[in-house]
């Protein structure tokens, strides 16, 4: 039996259809020189998911793991339990990869030997048309649906230009060295962000090499439902939560939050209501990030108190 190069893991919650499209998408790349195989962790889903997994059992080198306790920290300590790949390939049950994608990471590794981290591209695949306000707003909107664009050109990653979840690859060795926080990660629509960015960032500060792979590229796909001011006010109240569980406020005096907060957010509550009566998406959607990052603060102070 030949070694597992590559382990390709996608962690999947209730998301049938798209798990369905992300893996016949899979079926279509080129395929790597080394062997390969897929994991699908099944983060406790009540939908279809296992039976349109069962769907491709014979059409990929796949395996499935059940992992009940919910989280996506949770899921990819599961899937890296699992996995027997030299590298472990992260991509999402909502992105499609390219067809050289896995080919793209093979070719980078021979080229870096040395590297623990790679990374590529994440391009928008929108749902019919977006609407006006988000196609002018997008270079300031593209990283809540986690677009990632570095450049045509391959560099070292360092702290500030790492890839994102859609899209990395990490050496077995430093990722069973750094599990994924169960702090961080959504967890079945809430939860935190970050849980890549924290250990992406923890192989590179320990003197781990990264790199970026600019053909190595997958599409996010982007649902009608999610082309929304709705959608951008859970992600950035979400990243709130993320923000202040790592740079946590101090003493609290009414309701558990600190005044100065509660004056803040009321203070960006009335700029972006303000600001939405302008009707020009370029003013109120800073102030709309900016007010729902503070509500994520006071959301992420009452669920800390609540342990």
């Amino acid at each position: 039996m030949r070694q597992v190069m590559f382990t390709v893991a996608i962690c999947t919650w209730n998301r049938a259809p798209l798990i369905s499209r992300a893996l016949e998408q899979l079926t279509r790349i080129e395929q790597p020189r080394g062997a390969w195989e897929i994991i699908v962790v099944n983060n406790n889903s009540t939908d279809e998911t296992e039976r349109v997994v069962d769907a491709f059992v014979d059409r990929l080198p796949l395996r499935r793991v059940f992992e009940p306790a919910p989280g996506l920290s949770h899921a990819r300590n599961t899937a890296v339990r699992y996995a027997t790949g030299d590298f472990v390939v992260w991509t999402d049950d909502d992105a499609l990869v390219g067809a050289r994608w896995l080919v793209a990471y093979e070719r980078a590794i021979e080229r870096w030997p040395e590297a623990a981290v790679f990374g590529g591209p994440i391009r928008p695949r929108f749902e019919g048309t977006p609407p006006p306000w988000l196609s002018n707003t997008w270079g300031e909107a593209a990283n809540a649906f986690a677009i990632r664009e570095l450049g045509r050109d391959p560099f070292e990653l360092d702290r500030d230009r790492i890839p994102y979840g859609p899209n990395f690859v990490v050496r077995m060795r430093e990722q069973r060295q750094f599990p994924y926080d169960p702090k961080l990660g959504r967890k079945h629509g809430s939860g935190r962000l970050g849980e890549e960015t924290a250990v992406i960032r923890s192989i590179l500060a320990s003197g781990g090499i990264g790199w970026w792979v600019p053909d190595a590229v997958v599409e996010h796909w982007i649902p009608k439902e999610r082309q929304t001011v709705n959608y951008l006010r859970d992600y950035y109240t979400l990243l709130g939560q993320t923000y202040y569980h790592w740079d946590p406020f101090g003493t609290s005096t009414l309701w558990g939050r600190p005044r100065w907060l509660w004056r803040k957010t009321a203070q960006a509550e009335i700029a972006y209501t303000i600001a939405r009566l302008s009707g020009n998406p370029h003013r109120w959607m800073k102030a709309l990030v900016d007010a729902s990052i503070l509500w994520g603060a006071i959301r992420r102070g009452a669920t800390d108190d609540r342990g």
